[in-house]
């Protein structure tokens, strides 16, 4: 390993340290206060900026500003909330999560057999698979691993100690696909953020212009022919997530596999784009999403 990843390794364990000291609510707060006071002043705010015009072009710059602020904020209270991601439960207040639509969970439950949760980076979306295995439906999440090793066990450990050592985890990319289509294939479920660009995607409508979207989810879900279900996280408080599970969406079956998977991305992007336009401060809008040209 490098100096330099030795050092952020370090780094990344220490302020691990201090916050899982502070407790989640202090946490929470200590790091959006960091990132909104700091954040702002970052070169990559402006690609947040950028996309505010195109999606939100009735948006003035003084809104925009405070959008970005509150994204950063956001961003701040994940980080800041991630070492007691394991701690945090169902409660009736305070640092913990509630759940709007709970019955969905309990129906997938008894119907069994594979099925698709997706989200995007909305709210602290480390928690929704934790939230789903507390409940009794044991989704397994993709993502994508931190560049120093190292740094990516450090977070996968605070993952697996919130899922439960039953539960896999699938890493993006050909392995983690292969592994992810096998989950299925068991009657497993699989948990997806699908709310970034992939240059090699289909072009789909977000938010009125056409944007580069990983059709893997489709694709999945109409083999199996499974429920493709959304689910998402609202910030509530300091350390505090309701989490809100709605109604499978409806599987297109027109006998044309390419048009079918092009309307299913279409309405998972529709759903994410309901849930920012109801809070934007909430999704990051820091990574490139459309075209620069688009």
């Amino acid at each position: 390993m490098s100096l330099a990843r030795r050092a952020e390794t370090a780094a990344v364990r220490a302020g691990f340290g201090i916050l899982r000291k502070l407790g989640p609510a202090m946490a929470s707060d200590f790091g959006g206060g960091v990132t909104r006071a700091f954040g702002p002043l970052l070169a990559v705010s402006r690609v947040a900026d950028a996309n505010l015009r195109r999606a939100m072009p009735e948006l003035d710059a003084a809104a925009r500003r405070r959008i970005i602020r509150g994204v950063w904020e956001n961003l701040g209270r994940v980080v800041g909330e991630l070492p007691h991601l394991p701690v945090l439960n169902r409660t009736p207040c305070g640092p913990g999560w509630e759940i709007e639509g709970e019955h969905i969970l309990h129906a997938q439950t008894v119907r069994g057999g594979p099925a698709i949760f997706f989200t995007g980076h909305l709210g602290n979306w480390e928690i929704a698979p934790a939230v789903a295995a507390a409940l009794g439906v044991p989704v397994a999440p993709m993502y994508r691993p931190a560049s120093n090793p190292a740094v990516d066990r450090i977070i996968c450990d605070l993952r697996r100690k919130a899922l439960g050592d039953s539960i896999p985890m699938f890493t993006k990319g050909a392995a983690g696909a292969r592994s992810a289509l096998a989950h299925l294939g068991r009657g497993g479920c699989l948990g997806l953020v699908v709310d970034q660009k992939q240059n090699d995607g289909i072009a789909v409508d977000f938010f009125g212009r056409k944007a580069m979207t990983a059709p893997a989810l489709a694709a999945l879900a109409l083999r199996f022919r499974c429920p493709v279900i959304p689910f998402y996280a609202q910030r509530v408080g300091s350390a505090r997530l309701r989490i809100v599970c709605e109604e499978p969406l409806t599987l297109p079956d027109s006998g044309d596999r390419h048009a079918d998977i092009a309307a299913l991305m279409r309405a998972v992007n529709a759903a994410l784009e309901r849930w920012i336009w109801a809070n934007p401060e909430s999704w990051l809008w820091l990574h490139r999403r459309w075209p620069k040209s688009g």
